[in-house]
């Protein structure tokens, strides 16, 4: 081989060489410290707080039923409107029990006229009866045709009185302020007495709201806010009332019932709330939340809850060393607060944790701390105590 054949094979050679030489590091050179977002855990206070699905109910319901049959003759109050009591909501055709008052009268007239004449005959009869010149029984039987009479007098009075009240009932009145329902009958259909559901009026303020709570909750609250059956009303702010929309309900809730027995079926104990309904927002059949305020922290620490590692029951937390390394902790989580968690164990204040870029981190490895900012703490959400599992048979 001349030497021109043996430069060229070798040329390849030594530049891979040199290029292999110029990537090389440093022998010495440890791990690439890793970027994570850092977050200082300071306390804070918090509210925790639980909540239940709850149903709106009108404070009074009253379904209105006429206590007489006839042909509905006119609608005098318009559906979904408000009613006053004592306001005239349907008229039935009264022409049947015009009629039945006037026989009713006429009765009367004649049961009136006929004691009358036997209050005469006895009047004629008494003192003949004391001088011997009439019978004892001629004078016994006068008597018993006056009572007689007196009694038909009586009958028929009551008569006209039912027949006057019946007549009084073809005007069906609301027994209550509130708010018309739907008409269940239109005007010509035929209303059977007590049995036809003529409509429904709901009384729109204050109205009810409906909850039920568990064996274990109630023990809760009884420990923490003191709440037993038969406490009087209370309008401290424990609860609070969410609509569906996620607005909160600006008036202030007052406990109004909490139910002797826990219900056998679903192991629950209903509870039912008392709000004020003024600008009639709330209607009856609703669905709403019920938040209930079950206990006030002065210092929490809230770490976010995608700092937090879940696997297999346990919980735990990667920690910012004084030297910048990774460290594994195991913790205890409380109640969660909106994107936010509660350390209860395993966590001292001031102390600084991973929050993002944590996913490839080992324990003793680098870190790049990067701070993140704290949410402010007027702007947390309520803390939420764990959801329960439904009881078997329970209403959603």
């Amino acid at each position: 081989m001349n030497k021109s054949a043996l430069s060229r094979s070798l040329i390849p050679v030594l530049l891979l060489a040199a290029l292999s030489a110029c990537s090389g590091k440093p022998e010495n050179a440890g791990p690439k410290p890793a970027a994570v977002g850092v977050l200082k855990v300071q306390p804070k206070p918090a509210t925790i707080t639980s909540e239940y699905v709850a149903k709106v109910e009108a404070s009074n319901t009253v379904e209105i039923r006429s206590r007489v049959g006839g042909l509905l003759e006119k609608q005098l109050a318009v559906e979904g409107q408000l009613v006053k009591r004592g306001q005239v909501l349907f008229q039935i055709d009264p022409q049947p029990f015009e009629a039945a008052l006037a026989q009713a009268k006429a009765a009367l007239a004649e049961a009136e006229a006929g004691l009358q004449q036997s209050d005469r005959d006895l009047a004629r009869v008494k003192p003949l009866a004391e001088i011997d010149a009439v019978s004892q029984q001629e004078l016994d039987s006068v008597v018993a045709r006056n009572s007689a009479n007196r009694a038909g007098v009586e009958a028929a009075r009551a008569a006209v009185k039912t027949a006057d009240l019946n007549l009084d009932y073809t005007r069906i009145t609301s027994p209550i302020d509130g708010i018309l329902g739907r008409t269940q009958i239109r005007v010509g259909g035929l209303i059977s007495a007590s049995t036809s559901l003529l409509t429904t009026v709901y009384a729109p303020d204050p109205m009810y709201v409906n909850f039920s709570i568990s064996e274990r909750r109630m023990i809760e609250l009884q420990r923490r806010l003191d709440l037993h059956a038969g406490d009087p009303v209370r309008t401290d702010g424990v609860f609070k009332i969410i609509l569906a929309d996620g607005s909160k309900y600006p008036q202030k809730a007052k406990l109004n019932l909490i139910d002797a027995a826990v219900d056998e079926t679903t192991g629950t104990l209903p509870i039912r709330l008392e709000v004020e309904n003024p600008s009639r927002t709330l209607l009856a059949g609703m669905f709403a939340r019920v938040v209930v305020v079950a206990d006030q922290l002065p210092s929490a620490l809230l770490v976010p809850q995608r700092a937090v590692q879940e696997l297999q029951g346990r919980t735990s937390l990667w920690i910012v060393g004084a030297d910048n390394k990774a460290e594994k902790r195991d913790v205890t989580m409380g109640a969660r607060i909106g994107s936010d968690w509660i350390v209860t164990d395993g966590l001292k204040p001031g102390e600084t944790i991973a929050v993002d870029g944590t996913q490839k981190l080992k324990p003793g490895m680098p870190l790049a701390p990067q701070p993140l900012e704290a949410p402010p703490a007027e702007t947390a959400e309520p803390a939420k105590l764990p959801a329960e599992p439904p009881k078997a048979g329970a209403q959603p």
